[in-house]
């Protein structure tokens, strides 16, 4: 199917050529990786080289790195992994408001099934972690686990996360953090962030759909969610898929050597952007911080008066796809819980959209969207708006 203009990279973007090169040629190899006789041995090869490039993209060692279906079973693998590894001695979570579903709905899981207590921190006006309550949530002996997105991912907001770790190091709790939205678009050093684990995907950064990875250090204890061959330090079962991993390695390390230039590329034309909605649309209110500590491909609009599903279909219809920022749960709209948790009203949180930019986004593109912007804000607002 030909897009026209597509402006929703945080959702996924698209494939790098090379790396569907690497998945090809990965594809056409056989062998078992846990096989001891030669084919095994080559896929093995193939395997672990793929686990060193990922791992030297993320400043961490290759033993490290657990290669999962995606960032979700990462998140998951995290959490519940690291609560049955703390309890019954400690049994509360701490995260912040506005976390990404894969973190929310699986907290929301061990508080009803398995006795889990969620300490849940605040977030200010522009999605920043209040990182004084977040300190005091930390204290008290009984925290299995912490949590936290480094890079929020509906609107943007760069969270002060070297903070974050410090503080839960200080409180000697396991720190996960969720860089699924972070990984190719702000530097990542997992040695230098002193974290336990930390949650990556390769599909948004050029890679396939299909694999991801838990960074999970060598101190750190979880409890498998996946039985069976223990392939992956006993943590994660399961034949591995040689030639994602292959296409994974290739895109994130093309992702970590463009990252500064096209991070600056990425900032001019979305701050281009955004002066270009403000004045197609005054009424139109930025959320999120400005400037550096926003993530670069991140424009986040709410447009009052005007349902966000309505403003994305009408900007569809016109060529252009974009995303309202909301929580889709099994394709159904819902509210932004990011934008109620920076205390905007039920209103704001269902008149947003979230237009993000990635490595095909050009100058053309921006304009396109600007161009179809005011007719689909004035046919939305026409049409009337239910909170």
């Amino acid at each position: 199917m030909s897009v026209g203009v597509y402006l929703d990279h945080a959702a996924t973007t698209p494939m790098l050529p090379e790396a569907i090169d690497a998945f090809t040629r990965a594809m056409r190899e056989i062998g078992n990786p846990s096989s001891i006789h030669s084919a095994g041995q080559h896929a093995r090869r193939l395997l672990e080289e793929a686990r060193e490039a990922v791992a030297e993209t993320l400043g961490c060692d290759p033993i490290e790195v657990v290669f999962t279906s995606g960032g979700t079973e990462a998140v998951n693998l995290a959490l519940k992994g690291g609560f049955w590894a703390a309890a019954p001695r400690a049994r509360r979570i701490v995260a912040p408001e506005g976390e990404h579903h894969a973190t929310l709905d699986t907290i929301d899981w061990l508080v009803a099934h398995e006795g889990a207590e969620a300490s849940w921190v605040p977030l200010d006006r522009e999605g920043f972690v209040d990182t004084d309550a977040w300190a005091a949530a930390l204290q008290g002996g009984d925290v299995a686990v912490a949590t936290a997105l480094w890079v929020n991912n509906e609107v943007g907001t760069i969270e002060p996360v070297d903070e974050l770790a410090a503080a839960a190091a200080s409180a000697h709790v396991p720190f996960h953090v969720d860089a699924v939205a972070a990984f190719g678009h702000v530097p990542i050093s997992f040695r230098a962030l002193g974290a336990a684990a930390l949650s990556v995907s390769a599909h948004k950064v050029g890679g396939p759909v299909g694999i991801g990875a838990l960074v999970l250090s060598r101190a750190a204890r979880v409890v498998p969610i996946i039985h069976g061959g223990g392939q992956q330090r006993n943590v994660r079962s399961g034949t591995q898929d040689v030639a994602a991993a292959a296409s994974f390695a290739v895109a994130a390390r093309a992702a970590v050597a463009s990252l500064e230039a096209e991070q600056a590329r990425l900032s001019g034309l979305r701050d281009r952007l955004i002066a270009g909605v403000r004045a197609a649309v005054p009424e139109a209110v930025l959320s999120g911080p400005e400037g550096a500590e926003r993530v670069a491909g991140n424009a986040h609009f709410t447009f009052p008066g005007a349902q966000g599903d309505s403003l994305l279909f009408l900007l569809d219809a016109a060529g252009v796809a974009v995303s309202t920022g909301s929580a889709c749960q099994a394709g159904i709209p819902e509210p932004s819980h990011v934008l109620v948790a920076m205390g905007r009203t039920a209103a704001d949180a269902s008149s947003c959209l979230r237009i993000t930019l990635g490595r095909t986004t050009t100058d053309a593109d921006v304009d396109a969207f600007l161009a179809a912007l005011p007719e689909a804000y004035s046919r939305a607002a026409a049409a009337g708006f239910t909170a």
